[in-house]
């Protein structure tokens, strides 16, 4: 159903009879080998059923060609990475019904700015947001990126009026295009929780303070809390444990079978990396993710086990695919639902 083969992903097309090269690669949208438009159906296909399934981001140049059509970015002729971020987003919402905003986990964007994002897509779109990290990290990492603040207790560490106010308020005109809210928590030193009691209390009185009409989920980075004081304080608030392909997590099939592992009436999942691959190595062995360079069968099993339980169960289901997983997650999203 997807294969067309044309060219090799990567190469450039043939010049065509009286263009110039600069013509063929700035001019011309070269044929595609990626089955664009087989893919749209699927996906489509399976939003019906409530089924979204999408990238983590979307801004990636290795997707010209395959997702994007290189002819509408160009300014003067050549191709324009100003215009190709701006604006690549509406390209893509043809493609996918549904995108991870990971964006958000380092800002609390401002009005302007969704307004902005959410004119790019369809009332049919489905967006999921990490939360902003402000809400999810107890202790400032120790990183240049933080300055001042490394090191530091985090004093808004699960304020509830703070997630409230500078964040559900102000995207609540676009409510329907949010599928799901990701709480994602990176791994927790000894000093922040001495045991997956303590944060479960913790979250636990977080989560009854969230205000209702949402749907959220919880990422943990933490595989010695995947026990039943974790399940149960996401069941007893109908929010999502995210399945997620990490580093230092489990299998996403190990964490589907442990017992109590689906908290809420929807399924979400993040594949992000091998378990055991570094982010840092999957950025330098796969940029600029114009193709899938390691297969990863355990992961995409995986995913289609879910997407078969949401269909069989009749659950809305989110699944977020990253290009750090295999190298190019449109390709890879193709072998799920192929």
């Amino acid at each position: 159903m997807f294969s067309k083969p044309v060219r090799t992903p990567g190469a450039t097309a043939p010049c065509a009879p009286g263009s110039s090269f600069l013509d063929t690669l700035f001019d011309l949208d070269p044929p595609l080998q990626f089955d664009r438009d087989g893919l749209r159906d699927r996906l489509r296909a399976l939003a019906a059923k409530g089924v979204y399934i999408g990238g983590s981001s979307w801004k990636y140049e290795g997707w010209l060609d395959q997702i994007y059509s290189r002819s509408r970015y160009l300014t003067r002729g050549r191709f324009s990475k100003k215009l190709f971020e701006e604006s690549c987003l509406s390209e893509y919402a043809t493609v996918f019904p549904a995108v991870c905003g990971d964006f958000a986990f380092y800002q609390f964007p401002s009005e302007a700015f969704w307004t902005k994002l959410f004119r790019q897509t369809p009332d049919t779109f489905r967006w999921g947001f990490k939360v902003p990290e402000e809400i999810t990290v107890p202790c400032w990492p120790v990183h240049p990126r933080y300055g001042a603040l490394a090191g530091l207790d985090n004093p808004t560490f699960l304020d509830s009026r703070l997630f409230e106010q500078a964040f559900l308020k102000v995207i609540e005109p676009w409510r329907q295009q949010v599928g799901v809210l990701i709480f994602e928590f990176g791994t927790f030193r000894h000093k922040s929780f001495e045991s997956v009691e303590a944060f479960a209390a913790r979250l636990d009185a977080f989560l009854d303070l969230l205000p209702t009409g949402w749907r959220y989920a919880v990422e943990i980075r933490n595989a010695e809390f995947l026990e039943p004081a974790y399940f149960d304080c996401l069941r007893a608030h109908n929010v999502a444990h995210v399945y997620n392909a990490w580093t230092r997590m489990p299998e996403i099939t190990d964490q589907l079978a442990l017992p109590g592992s689906r908290t809420s009436d929807a399924i979400v999942a993040r594949a992000l990396l091998r378990r055991g691959r570094p982010y840092e190595d999957a950025v330098r062995m796969f940029s600029p993710y114009d193709r899938v360079q390691d297969v990863n069968e355990t992961v995409r099993g995986a995913l289609r086990e879910l997407v078969d339980i949401a269909l069989v169960d009749g659950q809305p289901a989110f699944v977020f695919v990253n290009n750090r997983l295999e190298g190019n997650s449109p390709a890879t999203i193709v072998s799920i639902v192929d």
